[in-house]
């Protein structure tokens, strides 16, 4: 299996959010529309990621930042290559340009009962926080 690793471009959305609908525990919303994620990698170039194999996309990471601290959103990888190393390369690659930029802490939102995603980030060395909550309000 020959993977290969490179910016997220709009181009790649229609495979991307067909990976994301068919991840488990995967959360999409309004956010998640096509115009919403071209905003995204327009304001954090150079951050989000994709895997191909064969110019098929199985992986995808967002990853964003706001000048003090990187986030992460949609670690995805096509089910039947999970465990191959794959999410850890995403990952790698949006943590080491964020890394370039200066910043120097990461945090991820994780559904509550996405039992193997929060797995895996306590595999790869991130902690749960149980000193925050994270509130939200709609501003539409």
């Amino acid at each position: 299996m020959t993977i290969h690793i490179r910016a997220m471009q709009i181009s790649d959305y229609e495979q991307a959010l067909d990976l994301w609908q068919h991840t488990a525990g995967m959360g999409l919303s309004s956010a998640d529309e096509k115009r919403e994620i071209a905003r995204f990698l327009q304001q954090n170039q150079g951050l989000c990621f994709v895997a191909l194999e064969d110019e098929h996309l199985i992986g995808t990471i967002l990853c964003g930042e706001d000048g003090r601290r990187g986030y992460l959103y949609h670690l995805a990888v096509q089910q039947n290559k999970q465990k191959k190393g794959v999410g850890k390369s995403l990952l790698q690659k949006s943590l080491n340009a964020l890394k370039e930029k200066g910043i120097q802490k990461c945090h991820l939102f994780v559904i509550a009962d996405n039992l193997s995603g929060i797995a895996f980030w306590e595999h790869v060395g991130w902690e749960m926080r149980d000193d925050i909550e994270i509130m939200s309000i709609n501003l539409e």
